[in-house]
């Protein structure tokens, strides 16, 4: 037994013995470069893969040796490699420090290496000479422009919009297929007067003459009272019309109130109870519609009854007498325009030329000041 544990602590001795230690390493493509050339610089870690860490590298003193790229680091078989890129642009000799790795907490240092940073040889005996050329104008940007640009644009959209308001026709009582509109009553007597020449309940479509009268009926309403007839019940729309009348809001009576309520009664049995009036009955609620579009009016209205029984033309909004205006006069407008244009860029363009003038004086008597300052 004794001889078995001999045995086992002289192997475990041997192995701890055998494993290689952590061998930290520099390596430099060169170590003497002109300025701005660079340096290919690596750190490189042998016998470890894992439990490596960098530390962020130190270069000279001075902060003439600069770092241009830092790479990931390349994993190989048992070795890690951490690759620089350095330049320097001051001419000497410099020395990178020893750098710190850690591997497993660890501290291991590299070699310091020393690198020589030359100046670039120049034979002023064979390069060519040039006299001092004077001073040569920045070529133009966008940006010397952008200010006119904007200038131009906000300018021509105020003469976009002259232009259009000028000779833009008022079609506010037109509709959008350029026919004049009628005014609510007109449009009603209009529509009934077309009803009447479809006869509608003699081809026994009582249904639909009655669903196209009281549709009169309430447009009516709904244009000349500014109320949503037609989205309102019979009930809802006789409430709202009888609270307009006690406030006085509309010119009406009681009766026509009563009239209206029993044409809308009658039309609703007529569509969904499937009524079937007489033709009298048809008839006094064909007369009755009418007189409700006659006296059925708002406050600010106090026109008298209309006769129903005559035969009133129906008169038109009339279309306003456009006169065009005269070549000549366009042409003097357009001419006008162009001068406050040209005026305004102008103005616009010397302001900027000034201001320019000024920040360059500016600046000259900031140098002449800085200027006697240091001879004081």
């Amino acid at each position: 037994m004794k001889r078995l544990i001999t045995y086992i602590v002289f192997f475990i001795g041997f192995a701890v013995f055998a494993q290689k230690q952590p061998e930290i390493s520099v390596k430099a493509d060169t170590t003497k470069i002109r300025i701005g050339e660079t340096i290919n610089y690596e750190i490189i870690v042998d016998n470890a893969d894992t439990g490596v860490n960098f530390s962020d590298i130190k270069l000279d003193s001075f902060g003439r040796v600069e770092v241009i790229e830092s790479f990931d680091i390349d994993t190989l078989k048992n070795r890690l490699i951490k690759k620089y890129t350095l330049t320097s642009w001051d001419s000497g000799r410099y020395v990178i420090p020893r750098q710190r790795v850690y591997v497993w907490s660890q501290e291991y240092l590299t070699d310091s290496l020393m690198i020589d940073v030359n100046t670039v040889a120049v034979d002023t005996l064979k390069q060519q000479l040039y006299t001092i050329k004077a001073i040569q104008n920045e070529p133009y940007t966008f940006d010397d422009f952008k200010n006119y640009i904007l200038w131009i644009l906000g300018i021509l959209l105020v003469l976009g919009l002259i232009l259009y308001f000028l000779f833009k026709r008022k079609n506010a009582e037109f509709d959008a297929a350029g026919q004049p509109i009628l005014a609510p009553y007109q449009e009603a007597i209009l529509h009934l007067k077309q009803l009447d020449k479809k006869q509608l309940w003699q081809n026994n479509k009582v249904k639909e003459y009655y669903s196209e009268l009281t549709s009169i009926v309430r447009y009516y309403i709904e244009r000349e009272l500014k109320i949503p007839a037609l989205e309102r019940t019979t009930d809802g729309l006789i409430d709202t019309l009888t609270d307009f009348s006690d406030a006085e809001s509309i010119v009406t009576t009681p009766e026509t109130i009563k009239k209206l309520k029993a044409l809308l009664q009658e039309a609703d049995l007529v569509k969904f109870a499937k009524s079937k009036p007489v033709a009298t009955e048809i008839e006094n609620d064909r007369e009755n519609a009418e007189e409700i579009i006659n006296t059925l009016q708002p406050t600010a209205v106090m026109n008298t009854l209309q006769d129903v029984e005559s035969e009133l033309p129906i008169v038109l909004v009339q279309k306003p007498v456009y006169k065009k205006p005269s070549l000549i006069s366009k042409t003097l407008i357009i001419l006008g325009l162009l001068l406050l244009i040209f005026a305004i860029s102008y103005a616009v363009s010397s302001g900027l030329r000034m201001k320019g003038a000024y920040d360059d004086a500016y600046q000259e008597y900031q140098q002449l000041n800085q200027s006697a300052d240091e001879l004081e």
